[in-house]
């Protein structure tokens, strides 16, 4: 189901509760809404919709994935770069690295470990902050 955008900065700097496997509807939901947003978005959250969970989705060259509790584990490649929203209006500066390696659980719960780079990398960063209440 495509759920309305949560416009409200308070909600969105609270951190997310761990996800767990029943939340697979709210997952289902986040991956409707960035279809529906395709046009000016690759990536969303879980706070994005209201829901206070950590799980995330976005495109990865082509291919919407998901993922539950996402922990960015290493980090390299320091740069400074410009950034929109959909909970947000117009673009903000932010850092974000070229590398990154993201530990996760699929919707079985089973953990992932992976390296992302660059444009992949740096949706995933800027979901992860809004896991982690962090606001660009």
């Amino acid at each position: 189901m495509v759920r309305e955008l949560m416009k409200d900065t308070v909600f969105l700097a609270q951190k997310a509760q761990p996800a767990m496997a029943d939340d697979i509807p709210t997952a289902d939901d986040l991956l409707d809404t960035l279809r529906a947003h395709a046009d000016g978005c690759v990536g969303m959250a879980a706070n994005m919709i209201g829901v206070n969970k950590a799980i995330i989705v976005f495109d990865d060259e082509g291919t919407l994935r998901e993922m539950f509790n996402p922990e960015i584990v290493y980090r390299k490649g320091l740069y400074l770069t410009e950034e929109g929203c959909l909970s947000l209006q117009g673009q903000r500066k932010t850092k974000r690295h070229k590398t990154i390696k993201v530990q996760w659980q699929d919707r079985e719960m089973h953990t992932h470990i992976k390296n992302f780079t660059g444009w992949t990398a740096q949706i995933i960063q800027h979901e992860v902050d809004h896991c982690n209440g962090i606001i660009i």
